[in-house]
């Protein structure tokens, strides 16, 4: 993957302009012909009409904008977004004009590298209700006169935002509508946690819109879930438009259960991934302490700071609890998971109360469960898969929660093992996804293991005890600072 591809778009971008002008070679017309239609009506789901990009090459070189945006409408959707950047998209100004004449009903997003003021006006001109703003490509000083111009015109400026340097270019404007984009455009890999740790930060009340990385129903549900507005979708609903409606379903699903824990009447009020990246804790290596089995060691681990507690509800396990246990540990500082293996229904019944009532915060499976099988058992969950092979690397990209979790492989059993995966696996998942380890980790060796791999989150248990289920004080508390201390003010996330 090239470095920097952001600035490479950007910089072709304005000598395409300096050569051809803002209209790039487009007959667009000297007044604006389409009435001005409301962008962000519900559902807000944006969906994008785009030939190619630079992460996925040729997505339909074919495309017809206007065919694909009558099919968008009729599948419920009531914004579209028209990527009209030439070089790298293989869009161009009069898709957007043509969609806005064929549909002047629908709200439509010029999606581009916009650079000047004068981008602002051919975007109105052409028919464009909403226009995107990338902070992280204009100047202070030109954000603000090409958001104030599109309010001028009528139109909805959606300010995006990558970075906390971007959030301090953007909060004098306080942008009604930001958007936080799932991708890095220098080098267009995804990270689906990144808008849920960036919106934390946002000092300003916003209407979010997540942009990037959802594919189906239960990746829509997660933005949804944590407090998102809209929901921008590109290549899936390109390939796959007919999946349109389930993705509407998940988001409002999602939009509804952050609602509804926000409910004063609710016993559910706090939400997994938005707590985990909450801004006191924008700091890694996240720690996790597995196989707790007495309030004597939860106690501990609490107030050493950790900052995920795991209880094993897999009989299988010699750290095996119950949900009574669970139930009967009241609140705690850090965040509580469930460890299941399988997703029993009748287990899986008691562990969904448990989230209800706020005694669980998360469920982990461990076991061999199918990527569309565990959200339909519980909600909110990560998985965690025992690496083999390669190729087991290669399934972390199957599973659609934000993260997962990798352990090492120990036939008939479910980690606990004290054995650490393989090096060259490790490498493999952290230069793909952002690095949650488990699997032999100890006082000894956490440092190391850090200094080495710096992943987001290490997971302990056997490691930290006198006998399975008995966790040493002393041996929590040296991992705990371990891992605050091979780092001066613990290593923040690159954001």
């Amino acid at each position: 993957m090239m470095e920097n591809i952001l600035q490479q778009i950007v910089d072709q971008r304005r000598l395409r302009i300096e050569r051809m002008g803002p209209e790039l070679g487009n007959t667009v017309p000297v007044k604006r012909k389409a009435p001005l239609i409301q962008f962000g009506r519900s559902p807000f789901v944006i969906a994008e009409i785009k030939r190619r990009s630079p992460s996925m090459g040729d997505i339909d070189s074919l495309l017809d904008p206007v065919g694909q945006a009558r099919l968008y409408r009729s599948k419920g959707i009531q914004s579209v977004s028209v990527l009209t950047e030439e070089d790298h998209f293989s869009g161009s100004l009069t898709d957007l004009m043509e969609v806005k004449s064929a549909l002047p009903s629908l709200s439509v997003l010029r999606k581009d590298f916009l650079l000047c003021e004068e981008d602002i006006d051919v975007s109105f001109r052409a028919g464009a209700d909403a226009v995107l703003l990338l902070t992280s490509v204009l100047q202070q000083d030109i954000l603000e006169q090409l958001y104030n111009r599109a309010v001028e015109l009528g139109m909805m400026p959606l300010v995006e935002i990558h970075s906390q340097e971007d959030i301090r270019k953007a909060e004098p404007l306080r942008p009604m509508l930001t958007g936080i984009n799932a991708r890095d455009l220098t080098t267009f890999r995804v990270d689906p946690a990144h808008p849920i740790r960036l919106r934390s930060r946002i000092p300003w009340p916003a209407t979010l819109v997540y942009e990037s990385g959802i594919r189906g129903s239960e990746t829509a549900r997660l933005p949804g879930y944590s407090g998102f507005s809209g929901i921008l979708v590109g290549e899936a609903v390109v390939r796959k438009p007919d999946t349109i409606p389930e993705i509407i379903k998940g988001f409002e699903i999602g939009m509804a259960e952050y609602e509804g824990g926000k409910d004063q009447n609710s016993a559910k009020t706090n939400f997994f991934w938005n707590d985990l990246f909450q801004p006191k804790k924008l700091q890694v290596p996240f720690i996790k302490i597995c196989g707790l089995t007495r309030v004597q060691d939860v106690r501990a681990a609490d107030e050493a700071g950790v900052d995920i507690l795991g209880f094993i509800l897999a009989e299988v396990s010699p750290r095996h609890t119950t949900t009574d246990f669970i139930r009967s540990i009241g609140a705690t500082r850090a965040l509580k998971a469930a460890v299941v293996v399988g997703t029993d229904p009748e287990q899986m019944a008691a562990v969904r109360k448990l989230l209800q009532e706020g005694a669980l915060d998360a469920v982990q499976f461990h076991g061999d469960e199918a990527p569309d099988a565990c959200a339909e058992a519980a909600y909110p969950y990560y998985k965690a898969l025992p690496l083999r092979s390669l190729s087991d690397v290669e399934k972390i990209g199957d599973y659609h929660c934000p993260r997962v979790l990798i352990d090492a492989y120990y036939k008939g059993a479910s980690g606990g093992t004290g054995k650490r995966i393989d090096d060259t696996l490790v490498k493999a998942a952290a230069s793909k996804h952002p690095l949650w380890l488990a699997g032999g980790l100890s006082p000894e060796n956490i440092a190391e293991v850090v200094e080495h791999y710096r992943p987001e989150l290490v997971d302990a248990s056997s490691g930290l005890e006198t006998a399975p289920g008995i966790k040493d004080p002393d041996r929590i508390r040296r991992f705990v600072d371990a891992v605050h201390s091979i780092i001066p003010e613990r290593l923040e996330y690159r954001s």
